[in-house]
């Protein structure tokens, strides 16, 4: 599961890097691996607004794939399944990942973490669409092309630390 350490982590990781110094010492996080992403957030009008994801379905190990995709929220990817249909997850609790082949017979590929349809109030079919567009989809969507998806599902462990938690819990460890 995500935690605040991971969130922790992200932050000195991320000041580590805006001082120019390098991050020697890795908090011990075990040495099992998951696919990683992080959600970069930016605060707009006193509004936490997504900024984007970045990340790897790829197996990390935490310490060193944290510090690479570092920021203020952690993600954990987990139960990982093939969906019957574009249809088959449910908004909040999954997250999909879709393939289709596009009119050039290139592969094209996205993923949205769990909470972003909830965030933007999609529903399944404009998230799915909107999936599309993000894997470079220019034409017209179509039933069959939705039809013609490949999709996974999982679900997301997800831990958040603000910038001010983050320097709270710093001043008690010192």
């Amino acid at each position: 599961m995500a935690t605040e350490l991971h969130c922790e982590f992200c932050f000195d990781a991320l000041i580590s890097e805006l001082e120019g110094k390098k991050v020697t010492k890795y908090p011990d996080f075990g040495t099992e691996r998951y696919p990683i992403f992080v959600t970069w957030k930016i605060i707009e009008y006193d509004q936490e607004v997504l900024r984007g994801c970045i990340g790897t379905f790829a197996g990390t190990e935490l310490g060193s794939g944290l510090h690479v995709y570092s920021i203020q929220s952690v993600s954990l990817l987990t139960d990982f399944e093939k969906a019957a249909d574009y249809l088959d997850w449910e908004v909040g609790v999954h997250g999909i990942q879709i393939e289709f082949t596009d009119k050039k017979n290139y592969t094209c590929k996205a993923t949205f973490l769990p909470e972003v349809a909830l965030e933007q109030e999609w529903d399944k079919e404009e998230t799915v669409d909107n999936l599309i567009r993000k894997a470079g989809h220019r034409h017209k969507i179509t039933a069959d092309l939705r039809k013609s998806l490949k999709v996974i599902r999982y679900k997301s462990s997800k831990k958040q630390l603000s910038y001010t938690e983050y320097q709270s819990r710093k001043k008690t460890s010192i």
